[in-house]
């Protein structure tokens, strides 16, 4: 038997521990770590297009969370099910309870609660609204009867308040907010050299430069704080492709894990300079989907003259094929095949098998279905 679920509604903002803007990783972390409080819960996704499919989270019987395609960050909850009482669900605004298994909540409470808006099939205000047909997707459905002051209202809906005279579409990008601050905009990436890192609040945050080479452990730790795991390097398997001088250094090296900001560095086990970036995508249904947030990363190529103020970038969700032709015209390198469950004896992932394909100074570690699910940086 699970207790009751009680929250507060928060037009524009959120509804209990949910916040609009809260990134995927975030969120999942938290119910991974309440399973008593939320044991139902389903992933749903695009798998044709997995690198920039809006993301839905079912916390079964009473809530849906979308979260945008590029961003990964949470722009609609909706309440559901208030009737259900397999948890019961107590729903709150402004210290008045609103629903909950013994008070229904109808078309006049709505009223009472949040005043008069314009007419329709569903009662809208701003960042909230109420709609009183039982699914998600009313088309084609018997309207139910708009002037009756007692229809019980079947789901809430809560997203951004959208800006004056716009209308926030379900596919739109969630607008920069205060949930997002000290998180990772964005990651610019200049092979041979590092990574430009970019940080919410935008309008006041410094870039911040990682480079290869020259950035040292003590200057990660002042600058993005300690790494939530430090690990050391133990596979070597890769040793066999590499250059006779880099096996013979003995060098090594260990790793800071930034899960939260979707990266890794590898540094030198001697001098403690980064000697490799990685940067990944978090991808849905890759093998290494929510160990890690989504890095918005970015690859800058050469300006075509020195008056060229935006030279050509490629994004992460750009197909494996297009970055390829942006790092060289040339046919792409041969691939060596990564399986992600070599090392756990007990895991079984239906898309465990990547492919690295490797250029000068940067690694791709691409999909099947030709999405780049990581990027490695060296000299």
């Amino acid at each position: 038997m699970f207790s009751t679920l009680e929250a507060d509604l928060r037009p524009g903002q959120g509804f209990g521990i949910f916040e609009i803007g809260t990134s995927l990783w975030n969120l999942l972390d938290t119910l991974r770590r309440n399973p008593h409080v939320y044991p139902q819960i389903d992933i749903k996704y695009d798998p044709d297009s997995s690198a920039i499919t809006p993301i839905i989270v079912y916390i079964r019987p009473h809530i849906d969370l979308l979260f945008s395609r590029k961003q990964q960050r949470l722009h609609t909850i909706c309440i559901r099910k208030l009737r259900d009482p397999h948890p019961p669900v107590t729903v709150q605004y402004n210290n008045i309870v609103l629903s909950s298994k013994d008070e229904v909540l109808r078309r006049v409470g709505v009223s009472r609660a949040f005043g008069p808006t314009y007419p329709g099939q569903e009662l809208r205000y701003p960042g909230i609204w109420f709609s009183f047909d039982e699914d998600a997707i009313a088309e084609g459905m018997k309207a139910p009867h708009a002037g009756d002051r007692m229809q019980e209202v079947k789901r809430i809906l809560i997203s951004q308040i959208a800006p004056e005279g716009q209308v926030i579409d379900a596919l739109d990008e969630v607008n920069e907010n205060p949930v997002m601050a000290g998180d990772l905009a964005r990651a610019v990436v200049k092979v041979h050299d590092g990574v430009t890192l970019y940080f919410y609040p935008t309008a006041t945050s410094n870039p911040l430069h990682i480079r290869i080479g020259e950035t040292t452990a003590q200057d990660l730790t002042l600058d993005l704080g300690p790494p939530l795991r430090v690990h050391y390097k133990e596979d070597e398997r890769m040793t066999i492709h590499a250059a006779a001088k880099e096996n013979q250094d003995g060098d090594t090296g260990y790793f800071y894990n930034y899960f939260q900001h979707g990266m890794d560095f590898l540094l030198s086990e001697t001098t403690h300079v980064v000697k490799k970036i990685l940067l990944h995508t978090n991808v849905p249904g890759s093998p290494l989907f929510q160990r890690y947030k989504r890095c918005n990363w970015e690859i800058e190529g050469k300006p075509e003259d020195d008056e060229d103020d935006t030279p050509p970038r490629k994004r992460f969700f750009d197909r494996f094929e297009t970055i390829s032709h942006f790092l060289s015209p040339r046919e792409p390198p041969p691939s060596m095949l990564l399986d992600r469950t070599d090392d756990e004896e007990h895991l079984v992932l239906p898309n465990a098998t990547t492919h690295l394909h490797g250029y000068d100074g940067i690694i791709l570690e691409v999909t099947d279905l030709s999405q780049v699910v990581s990027v490695m940086l060296f000299k």
